[in-house]
C-alpha cells in the first residue's frame, strides 16, 4: 500500500484544529468533539461503536502530522545511512583495489628478486668453476714449468716468495745458452733436439696464452724428453772432452728471450702463472 504523504499532511493541516475526544451518548453513541461553542461541544462525528470513536479520536490532525514529521526524520537519517553505507562501499573497494595491487606489486617483486638470487647463485657457480679452472690451469702450468726446470737443471724447484716462477724461467734460458755455449762439435741430432726444445718452450707459452693448459701439458712432456735427450748429448760430448768452439746463438737468445717478455707482458700468462 503507498501512501501520499503529500495528500495526507495537506487534510490534516486543513481539518479542525484543537482537542479531539470521545464522548458518551444516549443509545451508548460516540461523539467526537474537537471543541465547546458556547459552552457546548461541538459535535463532528457520531459513531456507533465505541472502538471506532476513539480510533477517530486518536487519530487526530495534530497526531498524524506527528507521525509525518517522524516519518521525514527517519527519511533523512535513512538517506544519511545510506549515504555513509555508500561511503564505506566506495572506501572499501578502494581498499580492495590497493591491497590487490600490493598483493600483484609482491608476486611481481618476489619474482624478480627470486630470479635475481637465481641469476645470483648461477654467476657465483660459475665463478666457482672459473675459479677451480684457473686453479688446475694455474696448476698445469706450474707443473709444466717444474718440469721445464727439473729438465734443465736436474731438480725439482722450490717455490717460494724468493724464488717464483720468473726466476725458474730465467733459470732454464741459463741453462739453454750454457748447452749452447759449451757445444763444440755438436752433431746435427744435437742441434735439432736443441732447437725442438727452444720450440716447444715458446709453444707451450702460446698455449698458455690461448687458455689450453692442456696442450702446454701435454707438449711440456714431449718438451722435457727433448731437452733430456739433448742434455745427454752435451753431457756424453763433454764427457769426450771435446773442446768449446762456440755455436751460433741465434736460437736461445733470441727466442728465449722472446719467452721471458712474453711471460712478463701479456696479461693471460701472468694470469696463469703468477696468479696476476
Amino acid at each position: 500500500m503507498t501512501i501520499d504523504k503529500r495528500a495526507l499532511r495537506e487534510v490534516a493541516e486543513k481539518a479542525t484544529p484543537g482537542t479531539w475526544r470521545r464522548t458518551s451518548s444516549l443509545f451508548n453513541g460516540i461523539t467526537v468533539t474537537p471543541f465547546s461553542l458556547c459552552g457546548e461541544e461541538v459535535t463532528l462525528a457520531h459513531t456507533v461503536e465505541k472502538r471506532d470513536a476513539e480510533f477517530i479520536a486518536a487519530a487526530n490532525p495534530a497526531t498524524m502530522l506527528a507521525l509525518l514529521d517522524e516519518n521525514i526524520q527517519l527519511q533523512r537519517e535513512k538517506d544519511a545511512t545510506e549515504a555513509v553505507a555508500l561511503a564505506l562501499r566506495d572506501d572499501m573497494r578502494q581498499a580492495r583495489e590497493q591491497l590487490e595491487a600490493a598483493e600483484k606489486r609482491n608476486a611481481e617483486q618476489r619474482e624478480y628478486y627470486e630470479g635475481v638470487i637465481a641469476d645470483g647463485s648461477k654467476r657465483i657457480a660459475e665463478l666457482e668453476n672459473s675459479e677451480t679452472q684457473l686453479i688446475n690451469e694455474r696448476d698445469a702450468a706450474e707443473s709444466a714449468l717444474a718440469d721445464m726446470y727439473q729438465a734443465a737443471t736436474g731438480e725439482r724447484p722450490e717455490w717460494s716468495n724468493m724464488f717464483g716462477f720468473v726466476d725458474a724461467v730465467d733459470v732454464v734460458e741459463e741453462r739453454l745458452a750454457t748447452l749452447e755455449a759449451n757445444q763444440s762439435q755438436t752433431t746435427p741430432t744435437g742441434i735439432q733436439l736443441i732447437t725442438e726444445a727452444i720450440g716447444a718452450h715458446g709453444y707451450i707459452v702460446g698455449c698458455l696464452l690461448q687458455g689450453r693448459p692442456d696442450l702446454a701439458l701435454e707438449e711440456s712432456r714431449k718438451w722435457v724428453s727433448a731437452f733430456g735427450q739433448a742434455a745427454e748429448i752435451v753431457s756424453a760430448q763433454d764427457a769426450a772432452g771435446i773442446k768449446v768452439k762456440g755455436v751460433s746463438g741465434r736460437f736461445t737468445t733470441r727466442r728465449t728471450g722472446k719467452l721471458r717478455h712474453e711471460v712478463l707482458r701479456h696479461n693471460p700468462l701472468r694470469r696463469v702463472l703468477f696468479g696476476g
